[in-house]
């Protein structure tokens, strides 16, 4: 991978963006327009760009892509669960990309009946996608939504599972969320904005009815929030949730009267922030009321829902964040987070003998999973370490004993845990707070600051980056990497606060954790700044901009995957997906204060005359979330005022979006051109 081909330039349009007295000139401003041809050209010329420099690793992208698919069960299926009488699975064929939703009859021996087949579905397709799949309650009717342009606009359809018939009902601009009412014709579903992509509107919707008669139940006029729609675990209610980035609302009916009134559960005040679980005859009720920066566990009578009438039940505590909650007949489970670590927590409704799980190591992930029955002792949950990969776990809480009912299998022959070490390290950033960092490598090591490092960051919505398993990372691991996380301000890996004071005018704190923790695995020989990788994406593809900007001189190479980088014109413009619910998360940049902070980091803004990293960019064509014109614009002016010869590539995937290629073996080609490019770049160091 020598680069002695011309880069494209993108042609200069300046164009003057003022605000606050503030003048910005934005010579790619004209990139925004993905009907222009002349867009579709200058991505296409990236696009050739890239794959002709990267010629000579073409070769070595497919023996990494078939590497990383021989350690994957191409037969797999999930653990069967059991709701109102059948049994649910979700399995895969050996070569096929998309998943076979099945299920069987009140026994798993009993003839599976194939629900949905997405491979044939998506035949003829670029880009498929099925989601938001619910079952009506006499299990013959099934909702599902489909998209099939990856931008996360999802039609909405239903499918008679008795006969195999999907229906004329066809409704278009969805979210893909839907619910079913106990009449078994009734079905709440969400809608969006046309042009934000805002999920703002639950409509309902009856079996053979005309979807252009549907009614409108409830429409969000603030538009800083989202609804939801969603039934409870006891099947007696139907919720309609509004949500900002730090205020929730919910309304109410009694799932077996559709045609009743939704009712507010708990009015909104801005700052109070409230989840709600039914059971019997109360609400439990996980909030930030009173305070509880942390939350607690409140409950209330499902007759009088108003916060009046909250009580405690779990009080909070400054040192533990409760996460969520999972109720049953003889137990309240409640999952907590503490010094950066997950627990759950046994209670039984007793009061006698609360225990939490144990967990041994410190680099482990652990998290209640489908549990949809009320009357049962035994919890699943999952559980997988850096060294372990993921494990389904049924575990009896009354006798306490457990029943792995399957463990992730790596293929291959090669994976033996006991050939990696993993460990948690605690870097302390330039404020004198401590910042874990999550590593595993292949034993035996040396710390001389010759090993390859990548590192990877997020760092924002509150969005907890815990240790996990990847069969994929291995192709790294096995060539003398090491793969590490840094927890740093901005998600919520130690608590509400790690996440307050990563957001907003404390921002920069999620930059500056990820370049003190970079500095941090150099001072400690783990690495060098000449075998050091950094990697994020979305609003980590943010923290990447933010941090080449800042020290450059730290990274042999980036990869910033759908990067959020052109924080200060995406902010102002209200008509693209993801802003004015954001103001919460970034600040609104109409008011000069956090115009002002976000100026100062905005990494397209701010990219100037200086050595940077080799870089890896990518992006897809029908984003909905993060704007293809924003790496294409950051690229562009790179291209222009970086000093040096390093490698600068814009990879744009025409067919896809936020989240890439659909199909599972598709999304490991996108992976082999990472960790080629990573590995090439360590080649050429050597070298």
């Amino acid at each position: 991978m020598i680069n002695k081909i011309k880069a494209p330039l993108a042609k200069i349009i300046p164009r003057t963006l003022e605000k606050h007295g503030d003048v910005r000139v934005d010579n790619y401003y004209w990139l925004n327009d993905r009907e222009n041809p002349e867009v579709i050209d200058y991505l296409n010329k990236e696009n050739d760009y890239y794959n002709t420099v990267t010629a000579d690793s073409k070769q070595f992208q497919v023996e990494l892509f078939e590497e990383m698919k021989s350690r994957i069960k191409e037969d797999d299926e999930s653990v069967p669960y059991l709701y109102n009488g059948y049994y649910y699975i979700t399995r895969f064929e050996t070569g096929k990309d998309y998943p076979i939703y099945s299920r069987k009859k009140e026994s798993l021996d009993a003839k599976e009946e194939i629900m949905f087949n997405c491979n044939e579905m998506a035949k003829g397709k670029k880009y498929f996608q099925l989601s938001g799949l619910s079952i009506s309650m006499d299990n013959q009717f099934a909702t599902f939504a489909l998209d099939t342009v990856g931008r996360r606009i999802y039609t909405l359809r239903i499918k008679n599972l008795l006969t195999g018939e999907t229906l004329s009902d066809n409704i278009e601009n969805t979210s893909g969320e839907s619910t079913w009412a106990n009449d078994n014709k009734t079905i709440f579903y969400t809608k969006q904005d046309e042009q934000t992509l805002r999920s703002d509107k639950v409509f309902k919707h009856k079996l053979g009815i005309d979807s252009s008669k549907d009614e409108l139940v409830y429409f969000e006029k603030d538009d800083t929030f989202y609804v939801s729609v969603s039934k409870e675990k006891s099947k007696k209610y139907i919720v309609i949730g509004s949500s900002s980035k730090i205020t929730t609302e919910y309304r109410t009916i009694l799932a077996d009267k559709p045609e009743s009134k939704f009712k507010v559960f708990q009015k909104r005040k801005r700052g109070l922030e409230y989840s709600i679980s039914h059971y019997g005859d109360s609400f439990y009720i996980v909030t930030n009321a009173d305070k509880a920066t942390n939350f607690k566990v409140m409950k209330t009578p499902e007759n009088a829902t108003a916060k009046e009438n909250w009580t405690d039940l779990i009080k909070h505590r400054s040192d533990v964040l409760i996460e969520d909650i999972e109720i049953f007949k003889n137990y309240l489970v409640v999952s907590e987070r503490s010094n950066g670590l997950n627990k759950i927590r046994i209670m039984p409704w007793s009061g006698k003998g609360e225990y939490y799980l144990p967990f041994e190591i410190e680099t482990y992930t652990a998290y209640t999973g489908t549990n949809v029955d009320f009357d049962t002792d035994v919890l699943r949950y999952g559980y997988q370490s850096m060294t372990t990969p993921p494990s389904v776990i049924d575990f009896n809480m009354k006798t306490k004993t457990k029943e792995v009912k399957k463990e992730q299998q790596v293929l291959g022959g090669k994976f033996d845990k006991n050939n990696y070490t993993e460990e948690r390290i605690w870097a302390t950033a330039t404020d004198g707070t401590k910042i874990p960092i999550s590593m595993v490598y292949r034993k035996g090591i040396k710390k001389d600051g010759t090993n390859p490092l990548l590192l990877y960051g997020y760092g924002s919505y509150g969005a907890s980056m815990d240790p996990y398993f990847s069969s994929t990372t291995l192709s790294l691991l096995d060539r003398g990497f090491i793969f590490a996380i840094a927890h740093i301000r901005g998600g919520e890996d130690l608590g509400r606060k790690w996440y307050e004071d990563g957001k907003l005018l404390k921002k920069k704190n999620t930059f500056t954790d990820f370049i003190d923790c970079s500095k941090f695995v150099i001072n400690q020989k783990y690495t060098s700044e000449k075998h050091l990788y950094a990697e994020g994406g979305s609003a980590g593809g943010l923290l990447m901009g933010a941090v080449v900007n800042m020290a450059p001189e730290l990274y042999n190479g980036v990869i910033a995957q759908v990067p959020f980088v052109d924080v200060i014109t995406t902010m102002l413009d209200e008509t693209i997906p993801l802003t004015t619910g954001e103001y919460d998360e970034w600040g609104n940049p109409n008011i000069k204060k956090y115009y002002d902070y976000m100026r100062s980091y905005s990494p397209y803004d701010n990219v100037k005359a200086q050595d940077y990293p080799n870089m890896y960019i990518s992006t897809g064509l029908h984003d909905s979330q993060v704007q293809y014109w924003e790496p294409a614009k950051w690229v562009a002016k790179l291209r222009v005022l970086k000093t040096n010869d390093n490698l600068l590539f814009l990879d744009t995937n025409m067919d896809a979006g936020h989240g890439g290629a659909s199909g599972r073996f598709e999304a490991l080609k996108e992976l082999a051109k990472e960790f080629s490019f990573l590995i090439d770049l360590e080649r050429i160091k050597s070298n």
